[in-house]
């Protein structure tokens, strides 16, 4: 009669979202792990959690597919951290507890009769429409400080979605790389406004190669070395010099 598992009492979140966005995580098991030790505790008839780690790894080993409903056009699955803390740490723990993984899904029901994507499809889509789009991003600017640390926490979440699913296509990487950090103007816009997030851009992309999420040719991965040396400058207060 145990189906409903959650938190324990008193906690919230499966503290997956803050390994990413700490970055220090080994690999895919430790999200699993994380996941499970936050959410497998039970709630019955009585209303009072009860740890069932067993029990909830023998329900996740039968699970065909995870999806999650979306129903608020200002909110997608890249904006904020819960979506891949809760459904992204789920799929990495039904893949530890199946062998496989399974697939994800988004029900998008924010326009008339609502569609389903894959998780690719949608994480996509929302870099199509939202980083990458140019009336997006100077919406985000407008806001200043704020504004680069919102661009910064997509790139995150987007991040996340890759270590809970490997959902994310290699291109996302390469195109956010090419529009916020190789170009020279965008570069020197967004660290003017918040230079710690405009650093942290860059290092979140170099992470991303360094995990396998995308693989850059020489040419990029060089630049963009060179633009997080600069920008990681900018932050410490380090300026360039001209000797007498």
């Amino acid at each position: 009669a145990l189906r409903v598992f959650s938190n324990a009492e008193g906690t919230y979140g499966a503290n997956v979202n803050q390994l990413v966005e700490s970055g220090r995580w080994e690999d895919a098991d430790e999200i699993s792990e994380t996941f499970a030790r936050r959410k497998s505790f039970a709630y019955g008839r009585t209303g009072v959690a009860s740890p069932q780690r067993a029990l909830m790894g023998a329900v996740l080993a039968t699970v065909d597919l995870a999806y999650q409903n979306l129903d608020s056009v200002e909110v997608g699955v890249t904006s904020v951290d819960h979506y891949f803390d809760g459904l992204g740490g789920m799929g990495r723990a039904v893949a530890k507890a199946r062998g496989e993984a399974v697939p994800i899904f988004i029900s998008d029901q924010t326009r008339g009769e609502g569609v389903v994507r894959s998780l690719t499809e949608q994480v996509s889509l929302e870099t199509r429409t939202r980083m990458l789009n140019p009336k997006w991003t100077e919406g985000m600017l407008g806001h200043g400080y704020e504004g680069v640390r919102q661009i910064e926490a997509h790139l995150t979440n987007t991040l996340g979605w890759s270590a809970t699913t490997n959902g994310v296509a290699p291109w996302v990487y390469q195109r956010i790389t090419e529009t916020y950090v190789l170009d020279p103007a965008m570069r020197e816009r967004m660290a003017a406004l918040n230079p710690t997030a405009s650093a942290k851009v860059a290092h979140r992309l170099i992470e991303a190669h360094q995990r396998g999420f995308w693989t850059p040719d020489a040419e990029t991965r060089d630049a963009l070395d060179r633009a997080e040396e600069e920008l990681e400058d900018r932050v410490e207060g380090i300026t360039a010099g001209v000797a007498a």
